[in-house]
């Protein structure tokens, strides 16, 4: 091809519009994921070791006021039960903090078209955000897995299998900061949507409870929660018991986790809330 056909095809190419980067922009996207991370790294005190401390004084209280007077739950001492739903509680909060607030921040500085304007597709923009998200629950995990575990005299029945559980909560809870973020124009809706939508989810999810011992009505609303099966897949990989099946969970939470990315991949390719 010679230097006038290849300048006339990219003439071409840019008046249609065509992506001269390929079916991926991989700098593109190793460039929006590595700012996602360092957003979090940089200010660790407040994004890494505040829900560690968060996490320890969750079970530094109900030990003290619960202890061995609750007996055990599932065969299992209380305290180790709660261990795996604070830590999947934590890993879910952060990973939908992460997100959300990247994309807020991003609307009330009037800087998301920083965002919007580089060569990104949707789905280049969802897998940024997400890997983020995931990045910091799996970090907050580890961090929790070490330093807290060995304390309560607890190890993990299926370390790869937990590794899983963790980042499909970072990808679920993650992908719903997304969609949160985009719908959010101000601070003030994003805390409705945190206080009133993502917190009942967290507790009303088996984290302190076994959901045997509810009420039926209770008991199929937990069924319908994707936060549930969450809790429950990092008991079963950290405890070897569960509630429910955690083959059942683990498609449940992928679908929902599908579901939510592809709404804000229709968000980022329309500019629903992002485009004036």
């Amino acid at each position: 091809m010679t230097d006038t056909t290849a300048m006339q095809h990219d003439a071409q190419a840019a008046r249609h519009g065509v992506r001269r980067f390929g079916r991926v922009n991989w700098l593109g996207l190793q460039t929006l994921i590595l700012r996602e991370v360092r957003r979090f790294t940089t200010v660790w005190t407040q994004t890494l070791l505040a829900p560690l401390a968060t996490a320890a004084l969750f079970l530094l209280v109900f030990s003290l006021a619960v202890g061995t007077r609750r007996g055990e739950v599932m065969g299992l001492p209380f305290v180790h039960f709660l261990a795996p739903g604070i830590l999947m509680m934590t890993v879910i909060q952060n990973s939908f903090a992460n997100v959300s607030s990247s994309i807020v921040i991003s609307k009330v500085q009037g800087n998301i078209v920083d965002t919007l304007m580089p060569p990104l597709s949707g789905g280049e923009l969802v897998v940024g955000y997400l890997a983020g998200g995931i990045a910091r629950g799996l970090v907050v995990a580890v961090a929790i897995a070490v330093l807290m575990f060995p304390f309560l005299g607890l190890g993990i029945h299926n370390p790869l299998m937990a590794v899983v559980w963790v980042a499909l909560g970072g990808a679920f809870l993650g992908a719903l900061g997304l969609v949160a973020g985009v719908f959010a124009n101000k601070f003030d809706q994003m805390a409705a949507i945190t206080n009133f939508i993502i917190t009942p989810l967290s507790f009303l999810s088996g984290t302190f409870y076994s959901i045997d011992g509810l009420p039926p009505v209770m008991r199929a609303l937990s069924h319908v929660n994707p936060v549930f099966y969450l809790i429950d897949g990092l008991r079963s990989a950290v405890l070897g018991v569960s509630d429910s099946s955690p083959v059942l969970g683990f498609f449940v939470v992928t679908g929902a986790t599908l579901a939510v990315a592809t709404l804000g991949w229709w968000m980022f390719r329309t500019g629903y809330r992002l485009k004036s």
